[in-house]
């Protein structure tokens, strides 16, 4: 980014450390996976019923449940990537691994907040003896070297709407899963996923409260970014994800995530409505010529995402497909 760009974030170092640090939990106040688990430091007697209790629990979830459970924690197992990415945006970044600027210390701070999703996660899936460990670790090892490509350069304007996007995205996610949790009668899954949707919608107002303040100080550049990120598509943080036997593995994944209601192509355009309305985009004023036009792409793009949406469902229950997932044991699952 151009010097210029750059003062901006250091002159909103005392608004991030009022309005983003007081959104970060003090750990001794915060859940840790081990609050959800079966405690392993029980007699022996003990800790082996606890943990029979999660099996009979976990025993009925359906299969395909199970697959979006497993890409779900996969996507948070994959955090080094996404700390990584954080750090090179230009004037956002833990420049020394421990540098004190606001913007740092967020960083950092979330980061540790969303390594527990990710353990909570596996772990139980682990005890639940549903899944087939080696081919999920084998698939978290492939997606961490693989890394990601969300478009976003070392733009941190572009870098905040992405956030401000994903975390709702994963918020809807996990919510939808604790629900079928419940549904499958699991009551500790449910509170599980909703414990850590809490976590994500939390994360997401700090985000969402940055591109607001973006928007607030330097409008057009703002609008530009999310004129570039919508018009480039939100790509999902484990589009790379593989498990060395299915190339099209996301793909997959992400067609059972939208049978079962997971996450749906009518929840991103429900996320870009939200964003508009949540930004007051429409209203935005002070615009030069081209962040106008990057307003109005923007404000018309939601109700011709659903339009694709439903030409999308259209074609795929046409094509309806069972597929294997390595990460079941090789079991079929319609997509």
């Amino acid at each position: 980014m151009p010097p210029q760009k750059i003062e901006i974030f250091k002159s909103l170092e005392s608004w991030a450390s009022q309005s983003l640090l007081p959104l970060v939990k003090p750990v001794e106040q915060s859940w840790q996976p081990r609050d959800l688990l079966p405690d392993s430091s029980l007699p022996l007697d003990e800790f082996t019923d606890q943990v029979k209790e999660l099996r009979d629990r976990t025993a009925e979830l359906p299969d395909d449940f199970l697959v979006v459970l497993v890409g779900d924690m996969i996507t948070e197992e994959a955090l080094p990537t996404y700390q990584t990415w954080i750090n090179k945006l230009d004037g956002v970044g833990d420049e020394t691994g421990s540098c004190q600027t606001p913007w740092a210390v967020w960083s950092r701070s979330w980061t540790a907040e969303e390594n527990r999703h990710g353990d909570l996660l596996k772990t139980y899936l682990y005890l639940s003896g549903r899944v087939d460990m080696l081919m999920v670790e084998k698939t978290i090892h492939y997606l961490i070297g693989a890394g990601m490509d969300l478009g976003t350069e070392n733009n941190p304007y572009m870098g905040f709407v992405y956030t401000s996007f994903q975390e709702r995205a994963t918020f809807v996610s996990h919510g939808n899963t604790a629900r079928l949790g419940k549904e499958g009668g699991d009551p500790v899954l449910a509170r599980i996923c909703g414990t850590i949707a809490a976590d994500e919608k939390r994360h997401e107002n700090a985000y969402v409260r940055i591109v607001e303040k973006l928007l607030e100080v330097d409008p057009t550049e703002a609008m530009m970014a999310i004129s570039h990120m919508m018009r480039h598509k939100i790509t999902m943080p484990a589009h790379l994800v593989y498990d060395g036997r299915d190339p099209h593995l996301f793909d997959h994944f992400s067609a059972v995530a939208q049978r079962l209601g997971v996450y749906t192509a009518g929840d991103y355009a429900d996320i870009m409505e939200f964003l508009i309305g949540r930004w007051r985009l429409e209203k935005l004023e002070g615009l030069t010529s081209e962040g106008k036009r990057a307003q109005e792409f923007v404000c018309g793009l939601p109700p011709r995402i659903r339009r694709l949406q439903e030409r999308a469902e259209e074609r795929a229950r046409k094509k309806k497909m069972d597929v294997n997932f390595s990460w079941i044991f090789n079991k079929e699952v319609l997509l």
